[in-house]
């Protein structure tokens, strides 16, 4: 009698040969194959390995973003003039040089209506300024908090982009005007080229509420840079982030896993998907945060002082204080990038074309205690050290009113502070012009403000590009070599 043949089984799926084949020697076979066929021919690039390019002075950043677009002359960058020739054009001061067009246009930004600036009538400053610490660091009189720390910031008074709306909020943070082809941004670059220091927990976080212009990270580095959005509430800090109904650990770990063998099933079936792996990585990544991230934002652990340092026992700053504190949490904990909002929605809080001091010194209060405190925070724990802090805002406000009593959007001049991670503390660098219309001295593109954060984690960007993705020079930008220590 014959010998029965074996039990009939369905082919295998063509990926799942393939990928098995890989695993053996005749995985040399195909990739000849592969590469005859032009596949792999990008061979000779690597993604990261998640080490740096080069000896790190931080670990971790906390960017701290005002929407809208904070007035600089009433926060960092005094122009006392501005004062004195209060309710005069531009033109009828001894500065009338600062709008000319022909110099304007080395920015590559838009060049204002002549006719408009010249009817601009010169706004005086709504709030006094002071120096403050050794540096004699010159800050306005609504962050007096934020002042307390002039020696450990680094504050550049000469910054200057090309969009005049608020898309700009997405140029400062990949480099790019909104209209041009997407760029991830810094905060992708960073998980993309450092990955993880703690597998508990998301390595890129987002605060706060994010415009439909400014929402997406990731880009064509893919879904897995993209930041994981946390809300600042124990019980539901995740979208999804728990069952809808109490749920048995044991049953809970069976669902874990079988959902884990359907995504190395479905790795096999579709190698090539970011968005697949992108998905699996947040699968694994949302079942251990679902103990991890509760405990990041329940502050019950905290001591009473430090609750307070961030003002939370105060109704005007407890919000973005608990936003703060929990930023601290997370860089304590091995989390690489946190990316804190304040006034998202809209245009954005700061945007003050009227009752810029009614607005201003409101919002300032809001943010002033909390910033404060979480420089004290960080420094007296050893983290400041390794922790880059950055305040920022998409651009400034003209030195001329808009309306009776505000400002309007100004790309040709603004100030960022940094401070943490190798920055050189009590370092005023660059400037404006006497009316703080024009970066005058060591002006800087956005994305110089980008190249400086990678520097001090060791990252070089060029080293970071993948292939068919070649960015322009500026958007690498240039480290600002001159607030390092």
């Amino acid at each position: 009698m014959p010998t029965p043949l074996p039990p009939c089984r369905l082919p295998a799926p063509r990926r799942a040969f393939l990928a098995d084949l890989g695993f053996g020697f005749t995985g040399l076979a195909l990739g000849a194959m592969l590469a005859r066929d032009g596949v792999g021919a990008e061979a000779a690039w690597a993604p990261p390995d998640g080490r740096p390019h080069a000896a790190p002075r931080a670990k971790s950043v906390i960017w701290l973003f005002m929407n809208g677009g904070v007035s600089h002359l009433e926060s960092f960058d005094h122009k006392p003039e501005v004062t004195r020739h209060a309710g005069k054009t531009i033109a009828e001061t001894p500065y009338a040089d600062v709008q000319n067009p022909a110099r304007l246009a080395l920015e590559r930004a838009p060049v204002p209506d002549a006719n408009g600036l010249q009817r601009n009538v010169l706004f005086p400053l709504q709030v006094g300024f002071r120096r403050h610490g050794q540096s004699g660091m010159e800050i306005s009189d609504w962050f007096p908090h934020t002042a307390r720390h002039a020696d450990r910031m680094a504050l550049v008074r000469s910054m200057w982009t090309t969009d005049s709306n608020h898309g700009a909020q997405t140029q400062f943070h990949t480099g790019r005007h909104m209209l041009d082809p997407a760029q991830p941004t810094l905060g992708a670059w960073v998980h993309y080229g450092l990955g993880s220091l703690d597998d508990n927990l998301p390595q890129f976080v987002s605060i706060g509420f994010r415009e439909y212009w400014n929402r997406r990270d990731g880009i064509y580095l893919g879904p897995a840079h993209d930041a994981v959005p946390l809300r600042i509430d124990p019980a539901n800090p995740l979208d999804f982030g728990r069952p809808e109904r109490p749920f048995d650990a044991r049953a809970q770990a069976v669902g874990y896993d079988l959902v884990a063998r359907l995504g190395r099933a479905t790795e096999v079936e579709y190698p090539d998907d970011p968005a697949t792996r992108a998905r699996i990585a947040s699968y694994e990544l949302a079942h251990r945060m679902q103990r991890s991230v509760p405990e990041v934002v329940d502050f019950s652990a905290e001591t009473e002082e430090t609750r307070r340092l961030y003002g939370l026992d105060l109704p005007h700053c407890r919000d973005f204080g608990m936003q703060l504190l929990a930023a601290r949490r997370l860089v304590e904990r091995g989390v690489r990038f946190v990316q804190i909002q304040h006034g998202g929605g809209g245009a954005g809080a700061w945007d003050a074309h009227g009752g810029l001091k009614a607005n201003h010194s409101s919002l300032a209060l809001a943010v002033d205690q909390p910033i404060g405190g979480l420089l004290e925070d960080l420094a007296r724990r050893g983290l400041l050290d390794e922790t880059i802090v950055l305040f920022a805002s998409e651009f400034g406000r003209t030195p001329g009113t808009q309306g009776s009593d505000g400002r309007d959007h100004h790309p040709f001049a603004f100030s960022v502070w940094m401070a943490g991670g190798g920055i050189k503390g009590g370092t005023v660098h660059g400037a404006t012009d006497e009316l703080g219309f024009h970066a005058v001295e060591d002006r800087h593109y956005v994305t110089d403000i980008h190249a400086t954060i990678l520097k001090q984690l060791g990252l070089d960007s060029r080293k970071l590009e993948i292939p068919g993705r070649r960015r322009l020079a500026i958007d690498h930008g240039t480290p600002i070599d001159a607030i390092l220590a």
